[in-house]
């Protein structure tokens, strides 16, 4: 790697990384993309590639998740132009979701919950039994309530993060994986200067954290400490089915407030979809236990029985492999990105969760309009550095 200058270093090659590198260089930045690990191999490759607005209560994190959203396709079809249909194929579905409950006591929570969304613009369709299995023959019959979200899609983050990144490196910029970055340097003004990597020194005015759940440890070692914490999480794969078996996304509406949870100890929740290669996920569980990232079989256990309460058909169904990630997660559950006020020029992008792939086009976008001084179409202020949860805890 030769170590020349850069307006930019991302430091992390995940799809959070590769975003904001992508939309960092789309403004005429020179960027260079450094991660200790292959592109795409942590919290991205751990990912179910989820685009969801259905689980975000109306507030920061669902205004972030709609202009996400929103802008997705059009990005993947303009890398698409750029670099050939083959070099940006990410598999996105526009297959939309389906929440359901399956006792009389989550009928209101429910209802209440895609109430409120529907008052701020999104699709949320409330559905019969006889409807809900229309949309999804192999439901379970034990239902009391469901919704429809037309809007929420999958893609194939690890494809994603790859397309990102190869338009980094045709607009001129740079991706290097196997790199660990081992500090950053300051000015005489204590500003950023550049980045000390085990290949010498690249000069920059401006460093993004996108080390995923390991920023807090990156942001530490920066001088800067940020409560940004790992959150595992774990999921099944079963061998590929015929198609039409799980035909989107479904999960039990229990999974919404698993997610807003700030909980240390194991939850689970039933999340049930289905790959463009037949394969079907099932998850999905949250523990806050560092970096332990050792399977737990009493966990997937838990989760298959769960999966089977909602798909009976799939008893019998092989699973094909398990996996387990960590997700960046801040205690106030909202994403962390803009300058750090206490090291001008360092910037962070995460505290996603289990978000990261969803909301990746749009944080690429806001962090590249704030860096830049474009107006951000999205309120940057909930999301800023500086808010106390990740001060106090930090």
């Amino acid at each position: 790697m030769a170590a020349r200058a850069a307006d930019v270093v991302v430091v992390g090659a995940g799809v959070v990384g590769a975003a904001c590198a992508e939309a960092l260089s789309a403004a005429g930045l020179c960027v260079h993309v450094l991660d200790r690990g292959p592109v795409a191999c942590g919290t991205t490759a751990a990912g179910e590639g989820n685009v969801l607005v259905s689980d975000k209560a109306p507030g920061p994190e669902l205004d972030l998740a709609r202009d996400s959203r929103r802008r997705w396709p059009g990005l993947l079809a303009a890398l698409g132009e750029e670099l050939g249909p083959c070099g940006a194929e990410a598999e996105w579905e526009a297959k939309g979701g389906l929440v359901v409950a399956t006792t009389r006591e989550a009928v209101a929570p429910l209802a209440a919950f895609a109430d409120a969304q529907r008052a701020v613009g999104v699709r949320a369709d409330p559905v019969s039994s006889g409807q809900a299995r229309e949309l999804e023959p192999y439901l379970t019959r034990d239902l009391t309530a469901a919704v429809h979200y037309p809007e929420d899609a999958q893609l194939q983050p690890v494809l994603a993060a790859t397309a990102l990144l190869a338009a980094v490196r045709a607009r001129g910029g740079e991706v290097c994986s196997g790199v660990p970055v081992r500090g950053v340097l300051r000015d005489g003004a204590g500003a950023v200067r550049g980045v000390r990597t085990a290949r010498g020194v690249i000069p920059c005015p401006v460093v993004v954290n996108a080390c995923g759940p390991w920023s807090g440890r990156f942001a530490a070692a920066a001088g800067v400490p940020l409560a940004v914490l790992p959150r595992r999480g774990m999921v099944l794969v079963t061998g590929p089915l015929p198609a039409g078996v799980v035909r989107r996304k479904v999960y039990d509406a229990d999974y919404v407030g698993a997610v807003a949870s700030g909980d240390a100890d194991l939850q689970t929740s039933t999340v049930v979809e289905s790959t463009r290669a037949g394969t079907v996920l099932i998850g999905s569980s949250r523990e806050r236990v560092g970096f332990d990232d050792r399977l737990r079989t009493e966990v997937l256990g838990v989760l298959a029985r769960k999966a089977l309460g909602l798909f009976p058909v799939l008893e019998g169904v092989p699973v094909m492999r398990a996996y387990g990630g960590f997700r960046p997660y801040a205690p106030d559950h909202l994403p962390v990105i803009g300058e750090d006020p206490r090291l001008p020029g360092l910037w962070h992008a995460t505290g996603h969760e289990g978000a990261g792939i969803g909301l990746a086009a749009g944080t690429g976008r806001l962090l590249a309009d704030l860096c830049t001084g474009e107006r951000p179409a999205v309120d940057p202020e909930p999301f800023r550095v500086g808010r106390p949860a990740l001060m106090q805890e930090a």
